[in-house]
């Protein structure tokens, strides 16, 4: 028997894989093994009064007890995975209850077996609650791949809609995929079953058993996954970038590596969920991201990115000055968009993707740099003038103030003065400015005073009142 189920594990994924599509012929200078986590499978069975009608040699339910028992007799010596139950149509026949039967625990098989062959088959559907308790079935883990593998006829009518329920299961994070067996010559082409999770018909008892053996076979597999970087000339990238995998349904993050090759030039090989659709974030600026990827067990998958990069630095003209200038940040943004994609700091050099991006200098005045265009594998080097201080002296007494910057007969607000001090300094770009003063708590349009000066490089300049 054991012979047998290691033959059909073999056989089964084999078939998977086929259907799938895969790549390959692509070797691998090593493996980067992932942590090993726990499998977890939630078996719901459906109890409703339809698993009474005739199938195949006896009824429904009798038809599913008998498969499922030698199902699983012949997986009770394996380890790796655990196995829980929960049932839902056989509490009573005036109330559509559901119940987790067998929780999960070690060396479970017996008491489900034992709990399998006294279902009695009484109240209506109740699949969508029955998927909605689900979640409280896990044994709270970080890291643990949690799979649901319902087995219903669907003939019974289900309040309420399924393919809500199931989006919610599948965007909490918890279960990594949902299976739906549906047993009965009804099933193959169910659409209200497509969008619950992956749906498979099963027309008769003989790939009943089958596809049972194919669901835990795929519970436990893993793929392979080699990253592959080129650059424009189709030359493998040196550096190392940080990677992303993402669950493509919920966007959470999965884990997290990085790309890089080994001294032959030859990209690292790592393990995924083949049962996971993923979303493949390379940390560049902005992200390089390669959507939905599904990977097959028992070959090399490859995920090939071409990415362009280049240099961006933003420094000072070379001016003589004694004066301490700050570190002003630098934000830098794609051509046309309002994200931030990186703050960067004064005479800091940053890759960024080739192409087109906006940057604004957070010195005073603000200084917008549009379109720099970064180019790939060249050094995008940019200057900005030194600024220059000014030195504000007030007249005796409490004086608000504020300071304006002067473009082209056009008044821009930068500052306002402290009311409490009688010189006050700013750092400012060359430019010329205005600086208005009025006393603390007067009104008087007539009191208010105003004196424009130039700012220079490197240099102070006072303001006297």
């Amino acid at each position: 028997m054991k012979r047998l189920f290691s033959l059909m594990l073999l056989f089964f994924a084999t078939l998977t894989l086929s259907a799938q599509g895969v790549h390959g012929g692509y070797r691998a200078a090593a493996t980067t093994a992932q942590p090993e986590v726990p499998t977890r499978v939630l078996l719901i069975l459906d109890c409703s009064n339809s698993m009474w009608d005739h199938w195949q040699s006896d009824a429904k339910i009798k038809v599913t007890q008998t498969v499922l028992l030698k199902f699983l007799d012949s997986i009770s010596r394996q380890s790796g995975i655990e196995v829980a139950m929960r049932v839902f149509g056989h509490l009573n026949k005036e109330a559509y209850g559901t119940r987790l039967e067998v929780p999960f625990e070690s060396h479970n098989l017996y008491k489900i077996q034992s709990k399998i062959k006294t279902l009695v088959p009484q109240g209506g559907c109740t699949i969508n609650e029955a998927l909605s308790h689900s979640l409280n079935d896990f044994p709270m883990s970080q890291g643990a791949r949690n799979i649901i593998l319902v087995i219903t006829d669907g003939m019974d009518d289900c309040e309420g809609n399924i393919c809500q329920v199931a989006k919610q299961v599948q965007m909490s994070g918890v279960v990594v995929q949902t299976f739906i067996l549906g047993i009965g010559n009804g099933m193959d082409g169910d659409s209200r079953m497509n969008c619950a999770g992956r749906f498979i018909p099963v027309p008769n008892e003989e790939l009943f058993t089958q596809t049972l053996y194919n669901v835990f076979a795929l519970s436990e597999e893993k793929a392979r996954v080699v990253l592959q970087v080129n650059d424009e000339s189709g030359h493998l990238y040196d550096t190392d970038i940080p990677v992303v995998f993402y669950d493509a349904n919920t966007h959470m993050a999965r884990f997290t590596t990085h790309y890089g090759i080994d001294g032959k030039y030859l990209p690292d090989t790592l393990t995924v969920d083949p049962l996971v659709n993923y979303d493949v974030a390379f940390c560049t600026r902005p992200e390089t991201i390669v959507y939905s990827r599904r990977f097959s067990s028992g070959v090399i998958n490859r995920v090939e990115v071409t990415i362009s990069q280049g240099n961006l630095r933003i420094g000072l003209e070379p001016t003589r000055t004694s004066l301490a200038i700050p570190d002003y940040p630098v934000v830098v943004r794609r051509q046309g968009s309002q994200e931030v994609l990186n703050i960067q700091q004064l005479g800091e050099r940053q890759r960024y993707l080739a192409g087109f991006y906006d940057v604004e200098v957070l010195c005073v005045p603000p200084l917008r740099l549009p379109g720099i265009a970064i180019q790939e594998n060249a050094n995008t080097d940019l200057s900005i003038p030194t600024p220059g201080m000014m030195i504000v002296s007030k007249p005796r007494g409490l004086y608000e103030g504020s300071v304006f910057s002067e473009v082209e007969g056009r008044m821009t607000w930068l500052a306002d003065l402290d009311g409490g001090k009688t010189s006050e300094r700013l750092m400012l770009m060359p430019g010329r400015y205005e600086i208005l003063l009025r006393p603390h708590g007067d009104n008087s349009y007539d009191r208010v005073v105003t004196k424009r000066f130039s700012i220079k490089a490197g240099l102070q300049t006072n303001v006297t009142f």
